[in-house]
């Protein structure tokens, strides 16, 4: 059974970009996960620990027969791969994958929940999700992520600046699937 799944990127430690794009390919060349669009990429200022560079953000949708655990587990590795730390918390990271939403689900794991935490505050988290599923519903709010971007406070929304326009998957993944 197929799933869709919107997935949010994130990247302070240079060379940011290609840590993105790294990341979109190793999902892209996972049988099991197809990226059927990709956002543009934003420049946002780092929140919660705020003595690192600023990250560049972006969410891309994909579609997947794997079930939600093993998503996590698989991003999990990618970012593994990338040579992800977390000596920090919310602290300087080569890329951050994170499951914001899967299909309509909710759910609350010791290790995963779903719609992702706090994704409603998050300009950096909006921004991007809202360019390309700004009709999506958040299960657990019952509003569109459009509206929910509209609702943040206007210093959170401008503090949120489009780096790169993206149009096609294409110009980031360039894969057969």
């Amino acid at each position: 059974m197929k799933h869709t799944a919107y997935i949010a990127l994130g990247s302070n430690i240079n060379p940011r970009e290609e840590f993105l794009k790294s990341a979109l390919q190793a999902m892209a060349v996972h049988e099991q996960i197809a990226i059927s669009s990709v956002s543009s990429i934003y420049e946002t200022e780092p929140v919660g620990y705020l003595d690192q560079s600023q990250f560049l953000n972006m969410v891309c949708k994909v579609e997947t027969t794997l079930q939600p655990i093993d998503l996590l587990l698989e991003l999990q590795r990618i970012e593994r791969e990338l040579h992800r730390t977390r000596e920090i918390l919310n602290g300087p990271r080569t890329i951050d994958l994170d499951i914001l939403l899967f299909n309509d689900e909710n759910i609350k794991l010791e290790q995963l929940c779903i719609p992702h935490p706090r994704m409603e505050d998050r300009a950096f988290v909006l921004a991007p999700l809202q360019e390309i599923a700004p009709l999506e519903q958040i299960p657990t709010l019952k509003t569109s992520v459009h509206d929910l971007f509209m609702a943040l406070p206007e210093r959170l929304r401008k503090g949120v600046l489009l780096w790169k326009q993206q149009k096609q998957v294409e110009e980031f993944v360039p894969f057969e699937n």
